[in-house]
């Protein structure tokens, strides 16, 4: 995993901490391009979190975890920060974004290894529960993501509903 401070993340402005094991597993993407290196995903990941803390005023990155097509995951807010991500769901809920758009293809076999990788971390650090509920963000939301492409692939695995 790739620490806040490996991708250079600002100090986030305030935190929530957040009541866990949560029971629900979102899947984002951030749209944009891809990133397939540590140096790449990075400034991606940066140029999220200044826009959500300067475009869109909140405290920090809105998601949890980031994964890039390096097979790396990302922290974001991690497991026990309350996320910006999914509206009415933030507070009992993780995100996990795929860093590019995933609309017409699906990332990488290592990014969707890393994706599943972190939140059986999280089932194991107790951080999720072993019954949590997978959704897209556009289950609960008027929105496409995660991508059209990432979204019905991510209907095929074990936890979604």
């Amino acid at each position: 995993m790739v620490l806040r401070d490996g991708w250079g993340a600002r100090p986030p402005k305030y935190t929530n901490h957040m009541h866990t094991p949560v029971s629900q597993v979102f899947i984002h993407h951030t749209t944009g391009s891809a990133c397939y290196d540590v140096s790449r995903c990075s400034s991606l990941i940066q140029s999220h979190q200044n826009y959500h803390m300067d475009n869109r005023g909140w405290s920090d990155i809105g998601y949890n975890f980031l994964i890039g097509e390096d097979g790396r995951v990302y922290e974001g807010r991690g497991f026990d920060r309350q996320g910006g991500h999914t509206q009415g769901y933030n507070s009992v809920a993780i995100a996990v974004s795929f860093v590019g758009d995933y609309t017409s293809r699906l990332p990488n076999q290592a990014a969707l290894d890393a994706a599943k990788a972190i939140i059986e971390c999280g089932v194991q650090l107790g951080k999720v529960t072993s019954g949590y509920r997978l959704q897209g963000h556009r289950d609960v939301g008027s929105t496409a993501c995660p991508g059209d492409t990432l979204y019905s692939h991510i209907r095929t695995w074990a936890h979604y509903s």
